[in-house]
């Protein structure tokens, strides 16, 4: 694929997290893309615009700490000049010891980066086809339009896996009552950012009861391939009475100065900069609307909350990577194609946006260098991408976690564990950056 002065061109299918972070390093390192988005032309069941690396389910980015594995994800992102990192920085809003952003700011600071880059060319069109003769990196993510869909599975002559996603519902902060709910972060860790709704036990149970037996929106065969780290707060409800009193309406660390703890307190985050807005923390849901509804009402606090966005359920798929991919996110059949995002079997925000800058990364040595560079497993960037390329009978997606880390080779006291992982990440990563050309 050649443009009008006879330069190759890369071909990203796909604009979310991880297809402008591929995009973005690519035409950073002087090579020509050109990026395909179908929205708006084409909406996906979850997408609500048509804008660049929409953030459907949540606008959290979890944890800002280097010893935990999202927060060390995140710097080593940073290492290689993250698009994904410098738009969440520059429209963050508080959220405690997390990076959260305004959804809006996010999107548009990127859309802005990427359409003026001389380096990129946007066509808004739905991909059917892949050109294995083309450098590609498929960042369609895990709501793919089913005609793309159909041809990967085509190329490959197997059938996707698939789970089943949730959103939590959004509120208006106006319809908030605060002589109820109070401001404060889990252990007071960074600014008072989130609104707490405190619960008695009495209240709970009562809320519990009619949880359990409330209406849910009928989906074929999603209950054996629900995700566990989006799993709906009613299914988790089901597996017990205490069950949530551990997960999304845990009260340790959010008792008022001077009073008893609550026995149980759902959470509201901050969803814009201009703090209209509060999304439910960890009330994914499947539940039909009037129940949403009517479950919400019950949290005190809420009594008279305005609904802005119903919780919604999606289907998602993704590729049995490890019979497909590569440590390097490159399909072992066709050479010139790479896949990054959640459809390549990583889990979560920041994990979609650094597998995209991890296939672009290998694209750049390839092309360059005609070899691959994979990081090395000691990274949390290597790490991820040993977990989608190994064989594993029973594969599903994985958000970042320290588990997947080569043993430490030094003997050293537990609780510096963490720390030690990603001193050693970070070390790694800078011999690594020392070594591409």
């Amino acid at each position: 694929m050649y443009n009008k002065n006879g330069d190759e061109m890369i071909k990203i299918i796909g604009a979310g997290l991880a297809g402008v972070e591929a995009a973005y390093y690519l035409a950073q390192h002087n090579h020509k893309v050109v990026l395909y988005e179908m929205r708006p032309k084409k909406m996906t069941p979850a997408h609500q615009t048509g804008h660049f690396a929409e953030l459907v389910c949540s606008n959290s980015l979890r944890s800002n700490d280097i010893a935990n594995a999202v927060g060390l994800l995140k710097h080593e992102m940073m290492a290689f000049g993250s698009l994904i990192m410098e738009a969440a920085h520059y429209a963050e809003v508080p959220a405690g010891s997390s990076l959260a952003v305004d959804r809006a700011l996010f999107s548009s600071y990127i859309e802005d980066k990427i359409k003026t880059h001389p380096n990129i060319e946007v066509v808004y069109d739905e991909v059917q086809k892949i050109d294995t003769d083309t450098y590609t990196i498929v960042c369609a993510g895990p709501l793919a339009s089913d005609a793309l869909s159909k041809e990967i599975h085509d190329l490959f002559h197997q059938d996707h896996l698939h789970f089943f996603d949730a959103i939590a519902p959004i509120i208006d902060a106006k319809s908030i009552n605060m002589e109820i709910a109070y401001l404060k972060s889990r252990y007071d860790k960074g600014e008072a950012a989130y609104i707490n709704c405190p619960m008695t036990k009495a209240e709970y149970e009562a809320f519990y009861q009619e949880l359990i037996h409330a209406k849910k929106v009928q989906i074929k065969d999603f209950e054996n391939n629900v995700f566990e780290g989006c799993m709906p707060f009613e299914v988790m409800a089901e597996r017990g009475f205490e069950t949530l009193l551990y997960g999304p309406m845990k009260p340790v660390g959010l008792e008022k100065e001077g009073e008893e703890r609550p026995y149980a307190v759902v959470q509201l985050r901050q969803d814009d900069a201009a703090k209209t807005m509060y999304n439910i923390v960890g009330f994914q849901t499947h539940l039909t609307w009037d129940e949403q509804k009517r479950i919400i009402h019950m949290i005190p606090g809420l009594e008279q909350a305005k609904i802005l966005r119903y919780g919604v359920m999606h289907r998602n798929t993704y590729l049995e990577s490890p019979k497909i991919l590569n440590n390097s996110f490159q399909t072992t059949i066709y050479p010139k194609l790479f896949f990054a995002g959640q459809i390549s079997g990583v889990e979560g925000y920041v994990e979609s946006a650094a597998s995209g800058l991890n296939a672009a990364i290998q694209l750049d040595q390839l092309i360059k260098n005609q070899k691959l560079a994979p990081l090395p497993k000691e990274t949390m960037m290597g790490a991820m991408a040993s977990y989608i390329s190994t064989p594993n009978p029973s594969f599903v997606p994985m958000n970042a976690n320290l588990g997947l880390f080569p043993p430490l080779e030094m003997k050293h006291a537990k609780k510096m564990r963490k720390t030690l992982y990603a001193n050693r990440a970070m070390e790694t990563l800078e011999k690594f950056k020392e070594m591409l050309q």
